[in-house]
């Protein structure tokens, strides 16, 4: 029988067993939809990368989620470098084909991922803020309070999320979200999830928290999301948070309401990047059924 690697990289940290667990198949160019659907399925993480020969760039990757193919992941996408930084790829740039295009891919000395993100592409949206706080089990006034300058607004850089700004750190951490009504909301405005957060952050550093919510795409809360941070990134300087002082960098915490906390950092510069490091935490194999073979992969 077949048999491929397989590892799991907690990305946006270097602490073991904190921030986004993603899978990654290094070798990926033999296996099927089906082989790398079972495989995903069998990871069960929230994304599994499958990296892959291109002809349009130095390298493919497909995702999958354990149920279905997604275009774009950023917390797979910097666990996949990672991992190859620590296999011996030289610091330096490269491009990565993906189903959304060819994105560009830096990778620092010390190990550091930047993934440049699809052009911004942001939008205000009609809903009510009733709606969007029964959803997410906050207080309505909570969310009003938050966006005098800043409103309920859709943004891409890949993704596209329902982004919403709340007034205080705790208001945060009590939401209790409604995951059917989440999905009804974002299938009603054709988005991957919500992404909830609050300049209230835990570190004096930070630059704000977040949380993020897409159960639609079967991911209840996931702890640390790279293309919803880039989505925030470009929703902030499109409505002029910072007013005329726009930080060069923006760091975003999420994940500590989910026991796995972690920090993405984020660059507007006319692109849109998307950095963090990552670690292995698991490295090892599992035996790949026939394309016909139905039944379960065995680790």
């Amino acid at each position: 029988m077949q048999t491929t690697r397989v590892l799991q990289v907690d990305a946006f940290t270097d602490e073991p067993l904190t921030g986004n667990p993603a899978g990654v198949v290094p070798n990926a160019d033999d296996l099927s939809d089906a082989q790398m659907q079972a495989i995903a399925a069998e990871m069960a993480v929230s994304e599994t990368a499958f990296l892959r020969s291109s002809e349009s760039a130095d390298r493919r990757i497909r995702y999958f989620t354990p149920t279905q193919e997604v275009d774009l992941c950023g917390h797979a996408t910097i666990g996949s470098f990672a991992h190859l930084y620590d296999e011996g790829l030289e610091p330096g740039t490269t491009t990565l084909e993906t189903n959304v295009g060819d994105l560009e891919i830096a990778l620092e000395d010390d190990g550091t991922v930047w993934m440049t993100q699809e052009r911004p592409e942001v939008r205000e949206v009609d809903i009510g803020y009733d709606r969007v706080a029964d959803a997410l089990g906050v207080e309505q006034a909570a969310l009003e309070g938050a966006s005098d300058d800043i409103p309920l607004a859709v943004a891409s850089t890949g993704l596209s999320f329902l982004v919403v700004p709340i007034t205080y750190l705790s208001d945060l951490g009590s939401a209790a979200p409604e995951m059917q009504t989440i999905e009804e909301l974002t299938d009603a405005l054709d988005v991957t999830g919500v992404y909830l957060f609050t300049f209230d952050a835990l570190e004096r550093e930070s630059t704000l928290h977040g949380r993020m919510f897409a159960p639609g795409a079967g991911v209840p809360e996931d702890p640390v999301t790279g293309t919803a941070s880039g989505a925030v990134g470009a929703y902030l300087d499109h409505f002029g948070a910072f007013d005329d002082d726009f930080p060069e960098e923006l760091r975003l915490e999420q994940g500590h309401y989910v026991d796995r906390p972690g920090l993405v950092r984020v660059r507007v510069d006319g692109d849109v990047r998307v950095g963090g490091r990552g670690v292995t935490v698991l490295d090892g194999s599992l035996a790949v059924p026939a394309d016909d073979d139905e039944e379960i992969i065995e680790a």
